[in-house]
C-alpha cells in the first residue's frame, strides 16, 4: 500500500538527512546557497553566520526549529516536542505503576503510584522550599496523573499551542510555555502542594492568547475571549468546589504570568537584530533550563523519599 504523499515527503528529507550525515548525498548536486532560518536572507554557501541579523546557521533555536519542521512537516516544531515528552514521560510513569502493581483495574485512567511519580519530579511544596528541589518546578509540567489528564492536557496543547508558536515564534513559545509553568507551580509549591501536569503551562498559553485580544479589535477577537473566560470560569469553579484535586494555584499563576507576557510581547514574531536576539537567548535559556532539570532528577532519583 503505498504512502500517503505527505509522509514520502518526510521520508524523503530524512534521507537526504542521513545521507547528508555519512556522505552518501552523491557527488552530482553542486552547493547551493543558504537561507538563514531567522531572517530569510540569502547567504553564502560556506557561511556560519548570517550577515543580515548574526544568527548562528546550525546551532541556534531558529535552525533547530527549522531542522525539526522539515522532518515533521509541522510549523510548531517545539509544540510536536512538548507533545512528545509528555507522552514519553508518561510511559515512563505507566511502567512504574504496573511495577508497583498499581496498574490494575481502571487506576490508570486517573492514578499514578504516587512514590515514582513524586521520584520523576512531581512537584511537591516542602521538597521545593525545604530540600531545594528547584528542578520540580520544570519536571512536573511533563507528569500527568492518569490517562484522563493528560488527554485533556495534550489536546488543549494541540489546539492552542501552535497558534501561539507561529504567531511569536518558536524561541518566544518555548520561553512562555516553560516561564509561566515554573511560575505557576512556584505558587503551588508556596501553598505546599502536591503536584504534577502541564495545565499551569498551558494556562499561560491561554493568558498570553487572552492579552492578544485585549491588543486586537475585532468581532473574531471578542468572540475568542468571551469563550476564553467562559472555559476559564468554569475550570476554577470546577476546581474550587468541584473536589477533584485541580491545582488552582498553579492555574492561575501560569494564566497571570501568561497573560503579563502577553502584554509585553508584540504579537508578531521577533523582528530585528536585537529583536531575534533577544527571543534566541530566552529561547536557548529555558531549553538549558528543562534539560538541567531532567539532569538533576535523575542524579536524585535513587534519594530515599522520607
Amino acid at each position: 500500500m503505498a504512502l500517503p504523499y505527505r509522509w514520502q515527503l518526510r521520508l524523503d528529507r530524512l534521507k537526504k538527512s542521513v545521507g547528508g550525515i555519512f556522505g552518501m548525498g552523491g557527488g552530482e548536486q553542486q552547493p547551493r546557497p543558504k537561507i538563514c532560518p531567522a531572517c530569510g536572507s540569502l547567504v553564502g554557501i560556506s557561511a556560519t553566520r548570517c550577515h543580515e541579523c548574526g544568527t548562528n546557521l546550525t546551532f541556534s533555536i531558529a535552525a533547530l526549529s527549522k531542522h525539526l519542521a522539515g522532518l515533521t512537516g509541522l510549523n510548531a516544531p517545539v509544540s510536536t516536542f512538548f507533545l512528545g515528552l509528555n507522552f514519553f514521560m508518561f510511559i515512563v510513569q505507566i511502567m512504574f505503576t504496573m511495577q508497583a502493581g498499581e496498574a490494575g483495574g481502571l487506576n490508570l485512567l486517573w492514578r499514578m503510584n504516587g512514590i515514582s511519580s513524586y521520584k520523576l519530579g512531581a512537584l511537591y511544596g516542602p521538597s521545593v522550599f525545604l530540600d531545594h528541589q528547584w528542578w520540580r518546578l520544570i519536571t512536573a509540567m511533563f507528569l500527568h496523573g492518569g490517562l484522563i489528564h493528560i488527554g485533556f492536557n495534550m489536546l488543549t496543547l494541540i489546539q492552542l499551542g501552535p497558534t501561539l508558536e507561529e504567531l511569536y515564534g518558536s524561541s518566544r513559545f518555548l520561553f512562555v510555555y516553560t516561564f509561566t509553568g515554573a511560575f505557576g507551580f512556584l505558587l503551588s509549591a508556596w501553598r505546599g502542594h502536591f503536584s504534577l501536569g502541564a495545565s499551569g503551562a498551558l494556562l499561560g498559553i491561554i493568558g498570553a492568547i487572552l492579552a492578544v485580544t485585549t491588543k486586537r479589535g475585532g468581532a473574531y477577537m471578542r468572540a475568542l475571549r468571551s469563550q476564553l473566560l467562559s472555559s476559564l470560569a468554569f475550570l476554577f469553579i470546577l476546581g474550587i468546589w468541584g473536589g477533584i484535586g485541580i491545582d488552582n494555584w498553579a492555574h492561575g499563576g501560569g494564566l497571570a504570568a501568561g497573560f503579563a507576557l502577553g502584554k509585553i510581547f508584540a504579537d508578531r514574531e521577533p523582528q530585528g537584530q536585537a529583536e531575534k536576539r533577544r527571543a534566541q537567548i530566552l529561547g536557548w535559556l529555558s531549553g538549558l533550563v528543562i534539560l538541567a532539570s531532567f539532569v538533576l532528577m535523575l542524579l536524585h532519583f535513587r534519594d530515599p523519599v522520607n
